[in-house]
């Protein structure tokens, strides 16, 4: 069984919103930092948040009534998402909680059954033939993006609600988005099972089955809702009132779709190269040999800061590929801001593009110099920490200005971008060009001390004490200095990479650290070089003669010369003085 500590630690769904994050841990709970404008952070008020925090959740609430809070057993929590400024987080019975900003009122928490909610219908989705009728529909997936919701039920139903496409029969010309306050069948994939679904400001794309369920490898992709810049990949720019195959990724196609992400008007779609019929699940990337990595990241839409990737701000109305990502990368996920893009491969890369350098930072905060400017092209996204890829990267998202990447198998967030609000997690709001770690685990619970002493109750939440105060003023400055030394680590741990290659021929590893620098910190190096000697092979010891060789006759040649420029420099000096005296 696992560790219960552990988990509360272990991070395994993330979402970001326009300048708000949300973290999933292991454990059920739900955590959020960033703007707190309208709610949209679930703590209740509109403060901003600069660190993690755990989002309370009141079980007396249902179907936004609001009763008198019952000491009930924490909910327990399955997936999250986060629009532009509101926010989702599934129970594991089915259940969704939302909060933020609403059409209605400036922000609330709602309760939103499914169950409850077939009762306004004559009809669903059901399949009665395929489905237990005994089995009560419950919601197994959220997503959200823009001012608009989305949830896929246990039988592969799609629901949408709040600011999405209208439902309605009516001419292209009449489209425009409509608001719905409770959730809406999409009935065009009744029969078929809808996998994973992305949204932007105006337009929905969705991956579906084939057939009535899915059995892997049969997904196709469909698309409606607003169109101006091509968003819906259809070769034009008509909107669609109703979902319409994109034809690059029908059934016909020899690439299979697995993951989508759209960003405020531009799509991304990432593809595995069908192999035999059968097509590799992503979610185990011990089998990507088996398919040789044959992945393709395709972008279409607005692409005015080169959100697209394609080497050019140009828009495109049908899927290009990403040319200048390598070709032998598997891609493990996507994701896109309003303006700029990003995706994470399993061997740890990471390359973003679009609007300022593929920061997404707005015009507000930009570089300077040569590196001003949008990357139309994939940029490299090296980690500071250990100067190359990212330790075991589970997912990526990115909100309007910043990005955040899940690694070391969720027990670890980097976060790079616009740091208004604390968006990044570090407790201040620097801006971030690099990746920086945010900090996590929170603190919260190993100053618990501090809130609440023996024989006293907990300070009120809505007075932040003075002493809590000046220990989060400590902690972004360590968190300042902790960068600062990982950075110069980084250099020095390079500088040692490259001086132990040219003596020993290999990369430098932790193993060939001395072990008495290990045990006590102390470095005998003429016993160490000793001990390096009487360990050395024949094909080392020659490696290391033929590098001391070339080094002494280097140092040889450069004494000789200085030598011989400081006898011209004496010579010369001593000329001068004469003819002086003369």
């Amino acid at each position: 069984m696992a560790d219960s500590g552990k988990l509360s630690q272990k991070i395994v769904g993330i979402a970001a919103g326009e300048a708000h994050t949300l973290a999933l841990t292991g454990d059920g709970n739900v955590y959020s930092w960033g703007r707190g404008m309208f709610g949209r952070l679930g703590t209740g008020k509109e403060d901003d948040e600069l660190l993690p925090v755990r989002v309370e959740f009141d079980t007396s609430i249902k179907n936004g009534i609001f009763y008198d809070k019952s000491q009930g057993d924490r909910p327990k929590f399955v997936e999250i998402a986060a629009g532009a400024y509101h926010s989702l987080a599934l129970q594991d019975d089915g259940s969704i909680w939302c909060w933020g900003y609403n059409t209605c009122i400036l922000f609330a928490r709602y309760f939103l059954s499914l169950q409850d909610i077939l009762d306004l219908y004559d009809s669903s989705p059901r399949d009665e033939s395929s489905v237990d009728s005994n089995k009560p529909l419950k919601v197994c997936s959220v997503k959200a993006g823009g001012m608009m919701s989305l949830a896929i039920d246990n039988i592969g139903a799609l629901w949408i609600w709040g600011n999405c496409p209208p439902q309605s029969q009516k001419g292209d010309e009449d489209f425009s988005l409509v608001n719905s306050s409770i959730p809406l069948p999409v009935w065009e994939f009744h029969g078929h099972t809808v996998v994973k679904v992305a949204c932007g400001n105006e337009h929905v794309v969705a991956l579906v089955s084939s057939g009535e369920t899915f059995t892997g490898g049969d997904l196709i992709c469909y698309s409606w809702g607003g169109n101006n810049h091509g968003q819906l990949g259809l070769g034009d720019t008509g909107n669609r009132l109703r979902p319409e195959v994109v034809k690059t990724f029908d059934r016909k196609c020899p690439w299979e779709v697995y993951e989508v992400a759209c960003g405020a008007f531009h799509t991304v779609v990432l593809t595995r190269k069908k192999i035999g019929g059968d097509i590799i699940d992503s979610s185990h990337p011990d089998t990507v040999e088996l398919e040789e990595k044959e992945t393709i990241c395709w972008t279409f839409g607005l692409g005015d800061n080169g959100q697209l990737g394609h080497g050019t701000t140009n828009s495109t109305y049908l899927p290009e590929p990403v040319k200048d990502l390598p070709p032998d990368v598997f891609l493990i996920s996507v994701d896109c801001g309003l303006f700029h893009t990003c995706v994470v491969s399993s061997a740890g890369d990471v390359w973003s593009w679009g609007m300022e350098r593929g920061l997404g930072l707005c015009p507000d905060a930009s570089f300077t110099g040569v590196d001003s400017g949008d990357a139309v092209s994939p940029l490299w996204i090296p980690c500071n920490d250990y100067g190359s890829k990212f330790i075991d990267p589970l997912q990526v998202v990115c909100g309007a200005a910043h990005t955040v990447l899940v690694a070391h198998t969720g027990y670890r967030l980097w976060a790079w971008g616009r740091g208004r609000s604390g968006v990044l997690g570090r407790g201040n709001t620097a801006d971030s060009y690099a990746p920086c770690s945010v900090m996590w685990p929170p603190l919260d619970e190993d100053f618990q001390d501090v809130l609440q002493t023996p024989g006293e109750e907990a300070i009120a939440k809505d007075k932040k004490p003075d002493q809590l105060m000046e220990i989060e003023k400590k902690l972004s400055l360590a968190m300042e200095e902790i960068q600062h030394l990982r950075s110069k680590s980084a250099v020095t741990e390079r500088y040692a990479s490259i001086l132990h290659g040219s003596i020993f021929g290999k990369p430098f590893e932790e193993k060939d650290i001395p072990s008495s620098v290990q045990s006590s910190g102390m470095f005998d190096i003429a016993k160490e070089w000793e001990n390096t000697l009487d360990s050395a092979d024949i094909v080392k010891l020659a490696r290391m003669e033929l590098f001391y060789r070339n080094m002494l006759s280097s140092v040889k040649d450069k004494i000789l010369k200085k030598k011989v420029q400081e006898l011209i420099k004496e010579s010369l000096h001593s000329s001068t003085t004469g003819s002086q005296v003369l």
